[in-house]
């Protein structure tokens, strides 16, 4: 207990010196007016307080709080978190690149009027990334297709048409709306299977039972099929499970089915989420077990939330693996820190005779922003090779 006490006052102490260095940097080449540099200072220390308030809301709202608090609790501190590092990095930059100044010889007069022009401008872009991440994370995914040629395909699975969803993160900013404007979209596409690859969560059954409603909608002509993810686990995956099936879904949990199309044979399986075991052990992620005693005819799909179950989805003879949980780094810089855990960050890869596709996700998780990593609604397409 006090290693958690000593790791929240840790981070919340640099949390405080990073946006305290973001004043110093900033806040005396914006203006010398008292009024602005204290106006700033007092932004920025609210940033410091709605950020971990934020990541409490569920918390509170166990506690008691309404939901409606609760949410617009969560709103504000997530878009602070957004916000927060798009100023943090490109505070850095500007530090950086003023470091050179003595280096160029500049006059005086131009050297200040570029320290303040760069504080200008790394405001100025701050605010820009953050509208526009957070209108590229609400608005509805686009259909990204993509063609899969999978070896000695027969004949009849020729166009066979998968679709993928992937880490809505239904929770504080992600209601029913959002998720019914993705149903309707994938119904649309008349998929022969939809599959959804995890994240679908953060929060429990009882507090959002009504917003993942709209998957009870789904039609595909194999039917939906959902796999866990590591957001699962800290929301009680149990109760997710169940209520997943309620709603009429088949959740795979190292195990298959075989579907019949047009008298030919595909294997679907689906494994729990990479870190299942650390919740509980019964859960651990087999993907030789989920193709277990699996007919040797037509192609074998995997579904696993997290792309580092290639390895072993390529030992167990899968063809191709749909996951996720990347969310293609979300906003730049992440995608960057990504391959750290994970050997894809988004896309179609090649592992072997593997073939692994990422999906950026459909939805996001944390800061409701998106750049550079653009949420999506994959059909995936078999193909002969």
């Amino acid at each position: 207990m006090r290693r958690s006490y000593f790791a929240v006052v840790v981070f919340l102490g640099l949390l405080a010196a990073l946006h305290a260095w973001i004043g110093w940097q900033l806040l005396p080449a914006l203006s010398t007016h008292t009024g602005v540099i204290v106006a700033g200072g007092l932004v920025l220390l609210l940033s410091v307080l709605l950020m971990p308030v934020a990541l409490m809301a569920p918390y509170l709202k166990r506690q008691g709080l309404s939901e409606t608090w609760s949410d617009r609790l969560a709103w504000a501190g997530m878009l602070a978190m957004g916000a927060f590092s798009s100023a943090l990095l490109l505070t850095l930059l500007r530090a950086l690149a003023l470091a050179a100044l003595p280096w160029l010889s500049l006059p005086a007069i131009e050297q200040h009027e570029m320290v303040a022009s760069t504080a200008w401008l790394v405001l100025a872009l701050t605010v820009a990334a953050t509208v526009i991440g957070l209108l590229n994370a609400r608005r509805t995914a686009a259909v990204v297709d993509v063609s899969v040629p999978i070896k000695d395909l027969p004949a009849p699975l020729e166009g066979f048409t998968i679709v993928q969803i992937s880490d809505i993160h239904v929770g504080p900013t992600i209601k029913a709306p959002y998720l019914q404007a993705i149903v309707d979209k994938v119904n649309a596409l008349q998929p022969d299977v939809v599959a959804i690859t995890g994240d679908l969560v953060d929060g429990s059954v009882r507090q959002l039972a009504a917003h993942t409603a709209p998957l009870a909608q789904l039609r595909a002509r194999h039917g939906a099929y959902f796999v866990t993810g590591n957001h699962e686990y800290y929301s009680n995956a149990h109760e997710w499970i169940a209520e997943v099936r309620r709603l009429g879904l088949t959740v795979l949990m190292n195990e298959h089915v075989v579907l019949r199309h047009e008298g030919a044979g595909l294997v679907l399986a689906g494994v729990t989420d990479y870190t299942a075991h650390q919740f509980d052990p019964a859960h651990r992620s087999d993907p030789h077990a989920a193709i277990a005693n699996a007919p040797d005819e037509g192609p074998r799909i995997l579904l696993a939330h997290q792309p580092r179950t290639a390895t072993l989805a390529a030992q167990a003879g899968f063809d191709l693996q749909l996951s996720g949980h990347t969310h293609g780094g979300q906003f730049f810089p992440w995608n960057f820190f990504v391959p750290l855990q994970q050997p894809y960050v988004a896309g179609l890869k090649r592992l072997e005779s593997l073939w692994v596709y990422v999906s950026r996700g459909t939805g996001y998780w944390g800061p409701p922003k998106r750049l550079l990593a653009p949420s999506e609604i994959t059909r995936l397409r078999l193909t002969v090779r």
